[in-house]
């Protein structure tokens, strides 16, 4: 049974990689692309929370996937663009300082850029599963995704290294979402959990319920 529970997951993670390529493609792309990975999230963080029943069949993770895709194609742009633009900026920025001699000023200046770069990677990664556990305005989710960086270091540590670790995997396998089980299990993000919800453990219903 254990075997089978775990082929079924491998069948919910390669399932969740196909449905966000083809979202994505049926997005064209720029506006594919962000629903998709809001909806890897959410589809995994549904996945954790059904605990009577873990082992999904194909038809069931694309349902899910599809649905909750449909009905974030607005507004997973709208959180997502403005993201990816000041990103754009952050590394355009580092790549004028690394790609032009300003002196010893220059080495400072690119340090401070690469630390900003990557705690901006770790402030995206955690607002995308934050945003997929709360139905809460944007700029909640903005001030509690920095409030994670933040206060949950062990948290940001496991991100920045697994996301290190995982970067060709993400290029090959984007459906795989590691930063979602990173926070599910170092986060400690109110309302994730399943038990969460059980009486005397009150907490806030995501959007992705």
């Amino acid at each position: 049974m254990k075997r089978f529970a775990l082929v079924r997951i491998v069948l919910m993670v390669l399932v969740a990689h196909v449905a966000m390529v083809v979202h994505t493609l049926a997005g064209l792309v720029v506006g594919g692309f962000f629903p998709s990975l809001a909806m890897c999230h959410t589809l995994y963080r549904t996945w954790l929370r059904d605990e009577d029943d873990r082992s999904w069949s194909a038809a069931r993770s694309w349902r899910v996937f599809h649905r909750a895709w449909k009905s974030e194609l607005l507004a997973a742009n709208r959180f997502g663009w403005p993201q990816a633009v000041v990103w754009a900026l952050l590394l355009w920025e580092y790549w004028f300082v690394q790609r032009n001699d300003l002196g010893t000023a220059g080495f400072a200046v690119s340090d401070i850029l690469l630390a900003v770069n990557v705690a901006y990677a770790l402030f995206v990664m955690a607002s995308w599963a934050v945003r997929a556990n709360f139905d809460e305005p944007t700029g909640w989710v903005v001030r509690t995704a920095v409030m994670m960086v933040v206060a949950r270091p062990r948290c940001s540590f496991m991100l920045a290294a697994v996301t290190a670790l995982a970067v060709f995997v993400y290029w090959k396998l984007p459906g795989l979402a590691v930063a979602l089980a990173v926070i599910y299990s170092w986060g400690r993000l109110p309302g994730m959990d399943v038990r969460d919800g059980r009486p005397g453990n009150p907490s806030k219903v995501g959007s992705g319920a």
